[in-house]
């Protein structure tokens, strides 16, 4: 009997251990990354509402892709050689659009068209290899929206530059839209299968929580890092003084109370959630949560970094606006995108965060005045919203009456025990 259950829990840690994020999927969210960090570059220099349109239009179309990279790899782990092989084809392709993204609309247009018909090939060709003729099922969308991408990419570059035209814009929203409507079409271009459900929509139904949760944890651990990286740049030539690492210490601070706005507690939660559904269901709550909300969670972070990196070189003086509304609107827009994950997976409460989006906008004035104002301002809203989430979470377990605590104990101790067992 204990060598029966000995096995079996072996059996079930050898599975949960091969379900881990692969060092070749973290080596290529890295690189994903490096496009987030270049597209704010277009967004810092011009903040202008058409400007922040294109950028969102940019990074759905890119994020779009990452996802579906990181769908098939949560399907079928990057285990062979061909597999790898193109892995790191699709990451050329990606670390392509992001050299191109600075002059994306104007003279590297095509080029960043070229780099994501080629992310849009591999994923293809991996997706074939693993699914045969229902590659169909997402290849001809695609590649459709690519090749929109990359006529957007013709038009900029015929244009030299000078403004953008609406044609362009029209060929990015039609790449977005191709992308939105790509799952819905999916079964009706391989056809009706058993069950009126095509076979490869079942099989991204099927994807692993506990997998899916940790590779877009990484993705935003990568993305923090950035803004680590950017105090560093910003410093870069500065004498080391008091004000210097005040201001630095509270640049880390922001990103640490950020980092904890989401891996304690959240990230758990999420993992959770996905486990109670399961098929289309599944699909569509990580859908929610982890494409339509973490589009302006990783943007706010990126967004965040190009501040950090303005402000640090301007102690001595205001922040010119552009700056300001970075660190501000960086902040506020992280905290709108992880109130959304949390509607979209039931997690409570909203009410602090949805308080401290509007508190973090308003912070913009201080940086006018000085960046280590805002730096601070930024800090104790982030510090201010814990504190109280943590206080309710406190009386609300000391509210309930001990026969309830300790069924709901019985009840978390029977589901962290599912859980194992499902693991």
């Amino acid at each position: 009997m204990t060598e029966a259950v000995l096995e079996g829990e072996a059996t079930r840690a050898g599975a949960a251990e091969a379900r881990r994020v692969s060092t070749l999927e973290l080596f290529f969210d890295l690189v994903f990354v490096f496009t987030i960090t270049q597209l704010t570059v277009l967004l810092v220099d011009d903040l202008s509402f058409p400007q922040a349109g294109r950028v969102l239009l940019i990074f759905a179309v890119l994020y779009w892709m990452y996802g579906a990279y990181a769908y098939l790899t949560n399907q079928v782990p990057p285990e062979t050689t061909g597999r790898r092989l193109l892995l790191v084809v699709g990451m050329f392709g990606f670390l392509t659009c992001a050299l191109a993204l600075p002059q994306v609309f104007g003279s590297d247009g095509v080029a960043f068209g070229l780099g994501f018909v080629l992310v849009t090939a591999v994923h293809s060709a991996l997706y074939a290899l693993i699914h045969r003729q229902y590659v169909l099922s997402f290849a001809v969308t695609n590649l459709a929206a690519a090749g929109c991408v990359t006529a957007a990419g013709v038009v900029h570059g015929m244009g030299h530059g000078r403004g953008h035209g609406w044609a362009a814009d029209g060929l990015w929203v039609a790449a977005v839209l191709l992308h939105q409507v790509t799952p819905a079409l999916s079964s009706r271009v391989t056809g009706r299968y058993e069950g009126g459900t095509a076979i490869v929509t079942e099989a991204v139904g099927g994807l692993d929580p506990a997998h899916f949760v940790e590779r877009h944890g990484l993705l935003l651990i990568i993305a923090f890092g950035e803004s680590v990286v950017a105090i560093g740049v910003g410093a870069t030539g500065a004498r080391i003084d008091g004000p210097l690492l005040l201001a630095v210490g509270l640049a880390l601070a922001l990103a640490a109370a950020l980092w904890w706005t989401y891996f304690v507690g959240d990230e758990a939660a999420a993992e959770a959630a996905l486990h109670r559904v399961s098929g289309l269901p599944r699909f569509r709550l990580a859908m929610a949560a982890y494409y339509y909300s973490f589009i302006p969670m990783l943007l706010g972070v990126a967004l965040l970094a190009a501040g950090v990196k303005k402000a640090i070189g301007h102690l001595a003086h205001p922040l010119p606006f552009a700056p300001a509304v970075a660190l501000a609107g960086g902040v506020a827009l992280f905290l709108a995108g992880n109130v959304a994950f949390r509607a979209a997976l039931r997690i409570a409460p909203l009410r602090f965060r949805v308080g401290a989006v509007v508190a973090s906008a308003a912070t913009v004035p201080l940086g006018r005045w000085t960046p280590v104002a805002q730096f601070l301002g930024l800090t104790l809203v982030l510090v201010a919203m814990l504190l109280l989430e943590a206080a309710g979470a406190h009386a609300d377990a000391h509210a309930e009456p001990p026969a309830d605590r300790r069924a709901s104990a019985a009840v978390d101790a029977g589901g962290d025990a599912g859980g194992v067992a499902a693991g």
